[in-house]
Formats: structure tokens, C-alpha cells, sequence
């Protein structure tokens, strides 16, 4: 099913999960969606992408990754790109440390209406 980017244009969303199966299931539903997708295994991966890529306008990112956590990419990805939309994914039901932060958050599992509302909410301002 083709879903078009809800109010704005295509953009490009890095999706990070160390998790192959669950980046590449998320990476298959943002393209769904209508939206181009990039994806990494790993923080530093994915901040290399980053690097080479200044076209990415939002991050997926999990939060419980080995080296690496979500928070600690979501942190250097906005020293890259100052204002950059976050989604926050976790399997865990607290995030100790996203006080004072502005993380969109998505609980794992996720179905594709509940990733749809998520990056909806996350683009809004992007889009306005």
C-alpha cells in the first residue's frame, strides 16, 4: 500500500536499529510511505551517512544499541544538523535519559498506522 508523505514533501529518513530485521522492516515502511529511506546498523554508521548525506531531514533511531546508544547519536546527529526531527524507538517501557529533550517516542513493537502517526507528528514542523 502507497501512503504519500502526510502534508509535505518526500523527505529523507535515516533509520538506525542494529537489529537488521527491524531496520529493514522500518526502512520498507518509511519508503512505503512515500519517503526516501537510509539505513545503519550502528551510531557510528550511521553518523558516517550523516556525514556524506546532508539531505537527511529526520532520524529513526532505536535506543538500546551496543557502542552506541540512541540518545548519545540522537545528540551528536543534532551537533550535525541542529534541529533535526527524532524518533526515538525502544523496547524498553522508560528512557532514563530523554528529560529536557524533544525525541518523538515510539514504543517497540510498532505497527505500520502507529510508525505512520509517529513520523507524521515528527515532520509536521519540518513541513509548516
Amino acid at each position: 500500500m502507497q501512503i504519500s508523505p502526510a502534508n509535505g514533501p518526500v523527505t529523507t529518513i535515516l533509520v538506525v536499529d542494529d537489529d537488521a530485521m527491524i531496520t529493514l522492516n522500518t526502512v520498507e515502511l518509511v519508503r512505503d510511505m512515500g519517503h526516501t529511506a537510509l539505513e545503519a546498523f550502528s551510531g557510528a554508521q550511521a553518523l558516517a551517512l550523516m556525514e556524506k548525506c546532508p539531505d537527511i531531514t529526520a532520524l529513526i533511531t532505536d535506543y538500546g544499541m551496543p557502542g552506541m546508544t540512541g540518545i548519545e547519536l540522537a545528540n551528536a546527529a543534532r551537533k550535525l544538523h541542529p534541529g533535526l526531527p527524532i524518533l526515538l524507538t525502544t523496547g524498553y517501557d522508560e528512557v532514563p535519559d530523554t528529560a529536557g529533550h524533544d525525541f518523538v517516542q515510539l514504543k517497540k513493537p510498532f505497527r505500520e498506522e502507529e510508525l505512520t502517526g509517529r513520523l507524521t507528528e515528527l515532520l509536521a514542523p519540518a513541513a509548516g
